[in-house]
């Protein structure tokens, strides 16, 4: 199974496990809010608290390219303040894990 596919199923199973199995040792997910890096071990956490909030909801996602060396991804994620946004999501890939993803996202009113 390719790599959306997989980040896919473990979204939509609530896994953050199976997404975290997904994240390389050296892992690095830049925020677009602020610039700031967070690493592997957090991103664990946050993706444990992501999953765990049933109004995190992630809408409409799909693959707009993938290959050995990035894979690129769109969603409308709502969450639970109420606000929406678009989200681009750019993940460069290292022996077939992620190891560095950049978010863009756009406010929808």
């Amino acid at each position: 199974m390719a790599l959306y596919g997989q980040m896919e199923k473990a979204t939509e199973n609530r896994d953050a496990g199976a997404y975290s199995e997904l994240l390389h040792p050296d892992f690095e997910f830049v925020r677009h809010q602020s610039g700031t890096v967070m690493y592997r071990d957090q991103m664990v956490e946050m993706l444990k608290v992501m999953m765990a909030n049933e109004k995190v909801v992630i809408n409409d996602s799909r693959c707009i390219y993938e290959n050995d060396e990035i894979l690129v991804e769109h969603s409308m994620m709502d969450f639970p303040d109420g606000t929406r946004e678009a989200v681009m999501g750019v993940h460069t890939l290292k022996d077939g894990l992620i190891v560095r993803t950049e978010t863009g996202a756009t406010l929808i009113s």
